[in-house]
């Protein structure tokens, strides 16, 4: 399987340095306008329980200013089910949240949530929401999603993107096995977590791989570059490694 790989840039933490003013700006919103005129193929914003970052007000701002498709990162909960059928975004993907983390620390244990996350998947296929699970690359969570009719499933890079040597090879055989399996099995199969311009490319070359969401790295990046251009060069390494 090949074919065109998909950027998703997350806007979470241009909202992150407006909260820590409690201000305006930067505007998140105004971030994901910038990132799909500068080649984004859509627009991941993750609105926690405790709102650290994105609000609800920048979720309703998106659905309605989008022309590129958004991805909500959402915990499994019945608060955040009713938000994503309110505003029907073109995406949900179901995260790990805990009040603590910095960020999401690995990936949900769909195997072991099945009869939880049962009630949400079901709701959300039938608002036509396109659901993934975020989940290791793991075949039991692979096959949990398979019985929990997830077309989706997001594969967590966070580990990968912390080794080198021959545990990040190793790392790459893991996630390339999984992303086989997923294939095979006919879910679609995206990936992220801590990806950035120096290490994206043997995930971007797995060719199973359809889609990549990237937020961190590329809103750092833009202080010096500025954000078109992050987005611009992430979207050249990916296009490099793809070949």
């Amino acid at each position: 399987m090949t074919g065109i790989l998909r950027l998703g840039v997350n806007i979470d933490h241009v909202a992150t340095v407006r909260n820590a003013r409690g201000a305006g700006y930067p505007d998140p919103v105004r971030a994901a306008l910038l990132a799909a005129d500068a080649g984004a193929d859509g627009i991941t914003a993750h609105l926690r329980e405790d709102r650290r970052h994105i609000t609800d007000d920048d979720i309703a701002r998106l659905a309605a200013e989008l022309t590129i498709p958004l991805n909500l990162e959402m915990a499994a909960t019945d608060e955040m089910l009713a938000i994503a059928l309110r505003h029907r975004p073109h995406a949900a993907c179901i995260v790990p949240e805990k009040r603590e983390e910095r960020t999401t620390e690995g990936g949900l244990d769909a195997a072991g949530q099945h009869n939880h996350l049962q009630h949400l998947v079901s709701e959300l296929n039938g608002a036509n929401i396109r659901v993934s699970l975020f989940i290791e690359p793991d075949a039991r969570q692979i096959e949990a999603a398979i019985r929990l009719g997830a077309p989706v499933v997001e594969l967590h890079t966070g580990r990968y993107a912390e080794l080198d040597g021959e545990a990040r090879t190793e790392e790459v055989r893991r996630l390339s096995d999984a992303a086989a399996l997923a294939a095979k099995n006919g879910i679609e199969v995206h990936a992220g977590h801590g990806l950035t311009f120096d290490n994206v490319g043997p995930i971007a070359a797995i060719p199973q791989v359809r889609e990549l969401n990237i937020g961190h790295f590329l809103v750092g990046e833009a202080l010096f570059v500025g954000l078109d251009e992050a987005v611009r060069r992430m979207r050249d390494a990916m296009d490099a490694a793809r070949g």
